[in-house]
């Protein structure tokens, strides 16, 4: 019994599927800012570090990597300590550890679900 078989490899298809892996990563970023915006979890005073300071650095995207980045020197100082009272007048859900409920808690799907639903937009999928 012989058997023959030809593959051909759409490179174009490859070309655009590489290009929606960093789109879609690029959008599940900025999704999860707004969903962490939207949560109202940033403990918020002037509105300065959840708005202005707070954003998508997309430097390293083409390799996979994105960060979102809280830029003023006292947030690091209110993510890691809890112990502090924040007001709640302007966040009601304000705490340290904002980013705990995406992490590990009742949120921790969304950001594969919000890269999945990006990937097959931007891949024509």
């Amino acid at each position: 019994m012989k058997v023959n078989s030809k593959i051909t490899i759409n490179t174009q298809k490859i070309k655009q599927l590489t290009r929606a892996q960093v789109t879609a990563l690029e959008q599940t970023a900025e999704a999860l800012h707004t969903e962490v915006v939207q949560a109202q979890v940033m403990p918020r005073d002037t509105g300065n570090l959840q708005n202005e300071s707070s954003f998508v650095d997309y430097t390293e995207s083409s390799k996979g990597k994105v960060s979102l980045i809280s830029s003023t020197p006292y947030a690091r100082r209110l993510y890691y300590h809890p112990e502090y009272d924040f007001q709640t007048m302007e966040n009601p859900n304000a705490k340290a550890h904002w980013f705990d409920d995406w992490i590990d808690g009742n949120q921790k799907e969304f950001c594969k679900n919000a890269f999945k639903e990006f990937y097959r937009r931007a891949g024509g999928l």
